[in-house]
């Protein structure tokens, strides 16, 4: 049975909000109608970007981190054995072998 749902909306004409589920018929609800921000996309993600970029600091941290990931001396090559020893060596010194 579902416990909960999830949904974004817009508030219809006269003030209409409109839900879908696969509860049955007559099934007891609560609901609860969070309102966004205006000028909100309503995602985690652009709220996490704008803390990134909320001060200049953060944004210029940001900024060289990507740069450094996107330089080529930075870039770490190794083939599929070299992952497989180093893991494996990894995996020994955890289980203590």
């Amino acid at each position: 049975m579902i416990n909960g749902i999830k949904q974004h909306g817009v508030v219809g004409k006269n003030g209409r909000i409109e839900i879908e589920s696969e509860l049955p018929e007559g099934t007891a609800v609560e609901i609860i109608v969070l309102v966004e921000p205006a000028g909100s996309a309503g995602s985690d993600v652009s709220d996490e970007t704008r803390y990134l970029l909320s001060t200049e600091a953060n944004r210029q941290q940001l900024l060289e981190a990507i740069e450094s990931a996107n330089a080529p001396e930075n870039l770490v090559v190794i083939s599929p054995e070299e992952w497989n020893v180093a893991f494996e060596r990894k995996a020994s010194a955890i289980n203590g072998h």
